[in-house]
């Protein structure tokens, strides 16, 4: 007894497989780029005392006055750069969101609160970068505090 078996055109059993494997290869890809893409750090604008915390990369503005930081402080909580609002009178140190450059963010600042005393970047890899120093100062987490 002869079976009759019908073959299958080459390209219906290969087009079928190749997109399977393209599937299966995209969505390695993307689960692989999702564990190595660090996770989104919390944003809180809310102002809080700057007491206790031990900034690495930030912007400082300061005020002539307190009054005139209170008047900022909505502008700077609603800036889409803040990641956190840290307050010590008459200034405030600002932690960007990750991607942020410091130094155009603390020129944009200096340009909208032209009554500001000082704005000033801090970047303590940059700095310890700059001076050599043979003992530096641990790298600075993304958190932008230690």
């Amino acid at each position: 007894m002869i079976l009759d078996v019908e073959e299958k055109p080459l390209v219906r059993v290969v087009a079928p497989a190749v997109a399977l494997a393209l599937a299966v290869g995209m969505g390695l890809a993307f689960g692989v780029a999702a564990l190595e893409r660090p996770p989104d750090l919390p944003v809180d604008t809310n102002p809080a005392p700057l007491a206790g915390h031990t900034l690495c990369a930030a912007v400082v503005v300061v005020f002539p006055s307190e009054a005139e930081l209170q008047g900022s402080m909505q502008s700077l909580r609603a800036d889409p750069k803040a990641r956190r609002v840290f307050v010590d009178p008459p200034s405030v140190s600002l932690l960007a969101v990750p991607g942020t450059d410091l130094k155009t963010w603390a020129q944009e600042l200096h340009a909208r609160f032209r009554t500001a005393e000082r704005v000033t970047v801090i970047d303590s890899d940059t700095t310890a970068a700059q001076l050599k120093l043979t003992a530096p100062p641990p790298k600075c987490p993304r958190e932008g505090e230690y």
